[in-house]
């Protein structure tokens, strides 16, 4: 049955002479039909949405941080990561009452330029494009570095670190399987997770079990707050990038069939999920170690954790997994930023050139080239502490905006603003939501906070100078 588009359309041109695409004429729950003819298929069910959300949270929040977080904080690492869980769950909600209102791909992005004006929406959107790009190029390091643990393990002793390398060979595979098309993607998505919640269920059930001493002696836990009070909030807002993974669900909302249930099934389920997994997984690591020699260990602590308590065959469980969940990662994010492009592109705030479809695969292949290349770049650069910041950095400020949002969308009651979804407790929780993303900001190291600001106002910046003339219908 086919829902009718939200009144909202656009005025003005950009300098380019182009003016915005006609919002759908018809959302139905399959495709997302626009008037130029163009349709954006609804493949994504709702396994599809939790698996595109938990396999991007997974991969960093389990594989990639726990050695750094157990460095920073120690056992506390474990409130680090639930500080986080309730932020993204305090935003996931009204976020979900705003994607049911407005099922369009472009996630936040969307929501705040319609509900908060155009100036905000293109700081947001290409900022989202951006900390989309740090996140991918984060997890596409991550992924190196499990890589290059898998030829250590085979005695494989090489001249040089093949980090990097490895990084940038998945980040050109990922952006060509995308343009292959997102059923493509997602069927991948889901045998991947579904592969990681076998694996990492197994191994912290046992890993749990023998903390508490049904296997073996058992060990307890080093003094909870042993690096003090303060690292528990810096180290949430580093690992909060684990936590991005339930927005990138409302980014492709265009594509997620039946929206009106399954958004918020999947951005909430996704959270919940996750934080359980995280929370388990720092108690089962700082168990088997310490957080002072967990630290040492790096970005491929786990696998470490695994050989101590399963030997070879864990660690090669793991390092699998790893691998998995790294890709899982970075193919989410890299699909999640071309439809941040996709999105800007058809507002007239990126050339019109970057939302072309392309008609063999029906999917934006110039934006998808517009994620992956600048991706790459990041890689390069390997710095996994400064790229996970700024994509958490970036992503606060999306986050505390949507949460303004509806906040203002409420209050104004546009005529066309019909969710099928409505956050419980509003108007508390959406603005908890806003002060808890905005507050977290303020642990983070100073470079990542610079180059997010400096990436805001670029972002402002072309704004005025390539669309300053645009409004987005539905602006304050």
């Amino acid at each position: 049955m086919a829902e009718e588009s939200a009144d909202v359309g656009s005025t003005g041109e950009n300098i380019a002479g182009e003016t915005p695409i006609a919002e759908p004429e018809a959302v139905t729950d399959d495709t997302t039909v626009y008037d130029d003819d163009v349709e954006l298929e609804r493949t994504i069910g709702l396994v599809g949405g939790l698996a595109i959300g938990i396999g991007t949270m997974i991969g960093a929040g389990i594989f990639v941080f726990p050695g750094l977080a157990a460095d920073n904080a120690g056992l506390a690492a474990t409130l680090s990561f639930a500080v986080g869980g309730l932020i993204a769950l305090l935003v996931a909600l009204p976020t979900s009452e705003l994607a049911t209102a407005m099922p369009r791909s472009g996630g936040g992005y969307y929501f705040i330029s319609r509900g908060m004006g155009t100036a905000y929406g293109a700081i947001v959107g290409l900022g989202l494009w951006l900390g989309l790009m740090f996140a991918s190029a984060f997890y596409l390091v991550g992924l190196g570095h499990y890589a290059s643990a898998v030829f250590t393990e085979l005695g494989v002793g090489l001249p040089f670190s093949p980090v990097i390398g490895i990084g940038l060979l998945f980040g050109v595979a990922l952006t060509a399987l995308s343009i292959g098309g997102t059923e493509n993607t997602a069927k991948i998505q889901n045998a991947v997770v579904g592969i990681l919640l076998v694996v990492l269920t197994g191994f912290l059930s046992y890993g749990v079990l023998d903390a508490v001493g049904v296997f073996g002696g058992g060990t307890v836990p080093e003094q909870f707050f042993s690096r003090g009070y303060f690292p528990v909030l810096t180290t949430a807002a580093l690992v909060f990038t684990s936590y991005l993974g339930f927005a990138q669900v409302a980014t492709v909302a265009g594509e997620i069939k039946q929206p009106g249930r399954n958004l918020p099934l999947a951005m909430v389920g996704s959270v919940l999920i996750v934080t359980i997994f995280y929370v388990v997984t720092i108690f089962v690591a700082t168990s088997a170690f310490g957080a002072d020699r967990l630290g040492q260990f790096g970005e491929t602590a786990m696998v470490e954790v695994a050989r101590e308590f399963l030997g070879l065959p864990g660690a090669v469980a793991i390092l699998g997994a790893g691998l998995l969940a790294t890709f899982s990662s970075a193919n989410a994010s890299i699909l999640s930023a071309s439809r941040a492009v996709y999105a800007l592109s058809r507002d007239a705030l990126l050339p019109r050139k970057a939302s072309e479809v392309n008609l063999r695969y029906g999917t934006p292949h110039v934006a998808l080239l517009a994620a992956g290349g600048p991706i790459l770049v990041l890689v390069a650069t390997g710095r996994v502490e400064l790229l996970a910041e700024v994509a958490s950095f970036l992503h606060l400020i999306m986050y505390g905006l949507m949460c303004v949002a509806l906040i203002v969308l409420r209050r104004r009651n546009p005529e066309w603003y019909s969710p099928s979804y409505r956050v419980p407790g509003y108007p508390a929780v959406p603005a908890v939501g806003a002060l808890a993303s905005f507050g977290l900001i303020a642990f983070m190291q100073p470079a990542s906070i610079g180059i997010g600001i400096v990436i805001m106002i670029v972002s402002y910046l072309w704004y005025r100078y390539y669309a300053g003339d645009v409004t987005l219908k539905g602006d304050v």
